[in-house]
């Protein structure tokens, strides 16, 4: 039977959703408690990689199991029973033996948080900034992000991909007085993808980038033009599409 699972998970403590070699990640903690679970060994394909310290306020994966009885209530309470407390699963249920959580997803969509202000409560969740930024200006110049799809000049070098090409649906700035929010959904990102764009727009933010050097930068393909990332804690994926065909509980 193939099931799949949503989730949720506070990305401090982990070097992403996938499994590595010496490091602590999601996927690892995820698999050992199904495992447990189904008395079998269970292997868990994630919707795709989050980086080291990145939240995940909604996740799916899929796995497979030959127990037929894992979509229900008690399951997922032994499941929350046995993860770490920052991890929590929200749902399980079956779905086509071909459905695949990677693959047959449409779009993710990502937040990235900014805090204007000291905020003992939200410092592990947002990234601080104290300069006036021209939230306008970024949102202007973020919307020429849907004319390209080669995002080269964003991506992590070294990246083992085949292609840097993605499409992006929406790029918006929201001002929330206290702290900005940054949404931006694609149908695939690339490693660092987030982080970079946004450190890049806040370069627009900040007077030191204009429009047609925001779209330099893009055309040049060449990470070292655009500008740093980001810290990690500030961005949380949110949003995983799928046609209705695929998540359809049978």
């Amino acid at each position: 039977m193939r099931y799949f699972i949503q989730l949720s998970y506070d990305g401090t403590n982990y070097h992403g959703w996938q499994i590595q070699q010496n490091a602590r990640s999601v996927q690892e903690e995820v698999e050992k408690a199904l495992t447990m679970i189904a008395r079998e060994k269970v292997e868990v394909v994630g919707a795709g990689r989050t980086d080291t310290g990145v939240h995940a306020s909604f996740y799916i994966a899929h796995f497979d199991s030959n127990l037929q009885s894992l979509a229900d209530e008690k399951t997922v309470f032994r499941l929350n029973c046995l993860l770490p407390d920052d991890i929590a699963v929200q749902k399980i249920y079956q779905v086509r033996p071909d459905a695949h959580a990677r693959f047959d997803a449409t779009y993710r969509e990502y937040k990235y948080y900014i805090s204007r202000n000291k905020d003992p409560f939200t410092f592990k969740y947002a990234e601080r900034e104290n300069r006036e930024l021209d939230v306008a200006k970024m949102n202007e110049v973020a919307h020429a992000l849907y004319e390209y799809n080669d995002f080269t000049s964003f991506s992590k070098l070294g990246s083992d991909v085949k292609t840097n090409n993605c499409r992006i649906y929406k790029a918006l700035w929201e001002d929330m007085g206290d702290h900005l929010i940054f949404t931006v959904r694609a149908d695939r990102f690339l490693r660092n993808m987030v982080r970079a764009i946004v450190g890049t727009l806040m370069e627009v933010g900040l007077g030191k980038m204009n429009l047609e050097e925001f779209r330099a930068v893009i055309e040049k393909k060449d990470r070292s033009s655009a500008g740093t990332s980001v810290a990690a804690k500030g961005l949380f994926l949110v949003e995983i599409g799928y046609p209705d065909v695929t998540i359809q509980q049978l």
